[in-house]
């Protein structure tokens, strides 16, 4: 049986984990979050707040990657701990919900921005773009893993010389009577400071996942235990700085009113200071979802490709091309899966970032978990990479994780909970599947 090949490098692996957190979010969700929180000081605070969750989640992850380092990732970190169905219920909710509704919601929005060149299209034709590009992504990436890294490269280069662009805007185009500054607490906090914070943090999170999409592909990776963990940490580092430049570049443009009443902030942003700003934010916008979508046609296939190897999924996803070393079956289940999203539930895209956000927190606090879980379990194992200030640092990242989704799920049920409701069908799912031995 053909094998998929190692040919990821640390540049190639990280420009991956940057360029799947940077796709629409950093550009949309600051409107969300200035709205539940109104204060330049606290704007600020959730997006620190969320970079060092991030970053806490990078450094626990880290010993995982170094202990597996084969393709699949957080699948295999949970599987390890808690055994097959751990394992199988993040694969199902991933290819179900997770990362094939955050694909459809990208095409959506891709297409959506093509309307700002092509007015004419409508409704249908959108839908159309949509599907023709996950379509084409999905078929060039299945060619090699050395062309998913070159569009990895070249996309996400592109993310951050835009994202760039905007921050020199902010520091050079200041006017202090059109947004002015104040970075001073409220005199009085609200009482429901923590429950606001996490509340933003929907946003900010949703905006930072992606980065542990590198862990999904050590299987291709050269030096797999030592180059994912650094992969992930530089990932989250670069992303956790670029969103607070742009965040404060925005502050330096608007003022915080006007982000919380703006759906697309970079573009009224850019148009505060030249007149074809909101032109140029979108050609930007485009690209970085552009290059996302790639990402993501190319990291999770790999995890039902894992599955399907360890005897718990489909046989027939385990299948890899002789000539091009890719999971060509799983990545074609997972665009089919995305088209009918598309054709299906697009009604639903608006509730996308909660639903999604959710049930991807809760399983990266029950994988942080995990590194609890094998010190015990799995002391003999090798670990060429440590949790940097373990027990605290692991620790800090599941207590806040969890505190992120028990609070989701009180505060927005019914965005949660059909997400509980997914894991149980696929209880049912997998004990069909385990009987069936497939």
């Amino acid at each position: 049986m053909s094998q998929l090949q190692q040919k990821l490098t640390l540049y190639g692996l990280t420009m991956m984990a940057v360029g799947g957190c940077i796709g629409s979010g950093i550009f949309v969700t600051p409107a969300q979050i200035a709205g539940v929180l109104p204060n330049p000081a606290l704007f600020l605070s959730v997006w620190v707040l969320g970079g060092l969750i991030a970053l806490s989640g990078a450094l626990t992850l880290s010993e995982l990657g170094g202990m597996f380092p084969g393709s699949g990732g957080v699948y295999v970190y949970l599987k390890e701990a808690y055994g097959d169905m751990a394992g199988f219920l993040y694969g199902w909710a991933i290819l179900l919900v997770i990362n094939t509704g955050a694909l459809a919601g990208l095409c959506v929005a891709f297409a959506e921005y093509m309307r700002v060149f092509f007015p004419g299209i409508s409704e249908s034709g959108k839908t159309g773009i949509a599907a023709l590009t996950i379509l084409l992504l999905t078929l060039i990436n299945m060619r090699g893993v050395h062309i998913s890294q070159g569009l990895s490269n070249f996309f996400t280069g592109l993310k951050l010389l835009a994202i760039t662009g905007i921050v020199i805007a902010g520091v050079f185009f200041y006017d202090p009577a059109g947004a002015p500054l104040d970075f001073s607490l409220p005199a009085q906090l609200p009482a429901q400071l923590p429950v606001l914070l996490l509340t933003g943090l929907i946003g900010v999170l949703f905006s930072m996942g992606g980065w542990h999409h590198a862990s999904y592909m050590a299987g291709e990776t050269i030096d797999a235990p030592r180059t994912v963990p650094k992969a992930m940490l530089l990932g989250v580092s670069i992303v956790t700085i670029t969103y607070l430049l742009i965040n404060f570049a925005y502050l330096r443009l608007l003022p915080i009113e006007t982000i919380a009443h703006s759906p697309r902030v970079a573009g009224e942003a850019m148009s505060a200071v030249v007149s074809w700003g909101s032109k140029a934010v979108a050609i930007s916008i485009a690209l970085s979802i552009f290059g996302t979508i790639s990402i993501y046609t190319v990291s999770a296939p790999r995890i039902y490709f894992a599955m399907a190897k360890d005897g718990i999924f489909f046989r027939q996803l385990a299948y890899v091309h002789p000539r091009w070393r890719t999971p060509v079956v799983a990545m074609l289940v997972q665009v089919a899966w995305v088209l009918a999203v598309l054709l299906y539930f697009s009604g639903l895209f608006d509730q996308i970032i909660t639903f999604v956000t959710f049930l991807d927190i809760a399983a990266m606090g029950l994988a942080g978990a995990a590194v609890f879980v094998l010190r015990k379990k799995r002391a003999d194992v090798h670990r060429p990479v440590r949790a940097w200030g373990y027990p605290v640092v692991p620790a800090f990242f599941v207590l806040v994780s969890a505190a992120f989704a028990l609070n989701t799920l009180w505060e927005r049920p019914g965005q949660a909970l059909p997400g509980l409701g997914l894991l149980a069908a696929g209880v049912v799912v997998f004990l069909v599947l385990k009987k069936q031995r497939v």
